[in-house]
């Protein structure tokens, strides 16, 4: 009875411990597989952008449960932050961006959801930068960072992306927000970083985000205008011409802005003439690009005063709340 007394505890000890094991081995598995080469493809390839749509909430909040039984693994902090962006931008920024004008309050609101989601995306991945390179969250600002950057390496390139990606969107939707406009420099400089060790990443990512950015932001945060053709070409060799990206980004930067009505026409109808399963890994994308560029051209009477358009402009002063 005695040895018996004895050794039970230290029996209960080893099969607590082991089954904590076996339960961290068994995390560990389900992140690697649903965080393992091919995994996103499962989204990105869907060609039913409302059954992706739908599905991506749970995708997410599963994700996010992981994490927080798995906090350090990188695949994990990955693919949930950028899923939080991704989401943002296809499903939320995006149908909020083609509402009737009469749905202002509407479309605000949903800009408000978006921009919460960019930073939660956001911060998630920055919190992953900073659980690899101890300090970084504490080295505000472009050129303290910069040492810290020094230091990345390829494989970090997609953590820069999506976290510049992430708080510059957030930032766009809501130009007033301070914090986030002192901050654009500083991911201006996590992409030049990901551009220098990867510049091919994602067939032409960092050259898009470059046109984007130097065409929209301000001269004083960085933007500047005569880059921006470049960038356009670099993306559209990278892509293979399989990608609407590119021309739709360069007929809403720098079309509009210039009332270049037909460069923006003919872009826009280069883009929704590509055949999504051209390229079958990014086919939501694709299909879900060719929406947006659909609504531009239906709706270009709204950005240019030459445009080929059957508005009736007195219809759309009434429906301006």
């Amino acid at each position: 009875m005695q040895q018996g007394i004895v050794f039970s505890p230290l029996a209960v000890s080893i099969i607590l411990l082991g089954s904590c094991s076996i339960n961290h081995i068994a995390i560990q598995a389900v992140s690697n597989a649903l965080t393992g080469e091919g995994s996103s493809t499962v989204f990105t390839g869907e060609e039913d952008p409302e059954l992706a749509g739908n599905a991506l909430p749970f995708a997410i909040k599963m994700y996010e449960s992981l994490l927080a039984a798995n906090p350090r693994h990188e695949g994990l902090i990955l693919t949930t932050g950028s899923l939080f962006v991704m989401y943002a931008n296809a499903f939320v920024q995006g149908p909020a961006q083609i509402l009737p004008r009469n749905q202002y309050a509407e479309r605000e609101r949903q800009y408000v959801r978006a921009k919460t989601f960019y930073l939660r995306g956001g911060a998630i991945l920055y919190s992953g930068l900073d659980k690899k390179y101890p300090g970084f969250s504490t080295a505000s600002g472009a050129d303290p960072v910069k040492g810290y950057l020094g230091k990345m390496k390829k494989e970090d390139v997609p953590f820069l992306y999506w976290t510049a990606a992430g708080f510059l969107s957030a930032y766009s939707l809501d130009p007033f927000d301070l914090e986030l406009g002192r901050k654009a420099p500083e991911l201006l400089a996590y992409i030049d970083r990901a551009y220098a060790l990867d510049p091919d990443f994602n067939r032409g990512a960092l050259d898009e985000f470059y046109l984007l950015f130097y065409a929209s932001m301000p001269e004083g945060m960085g933007g500047n205008k005569s880059l921006v053709d470049t960038y356009f070409q670099r993306a559209l060799e990278k892509s293979g011409g399989r990608s609407p990206g590119p021309y739709i980004a360069y007929a809403e930067a720098v079309c509009i802005p210039a009332q270049d009505y037909a460069t923006f026409k003919t872009y826009l109808e280069i883009a929704v003439a590509m055949d999504p399963d051209a390229d079958p890994a990014n086919r939501l994308v694709t299909i879900l690009s060719q929406r947006k560029a659909r609504y531009l051209l239906e709706e270009a009477g709204n950005f240019f005063l030459d445009a080929e358009t059957d508005m009736d402009w007195d219809d759309a002063i009434q429906e301006v709340p």
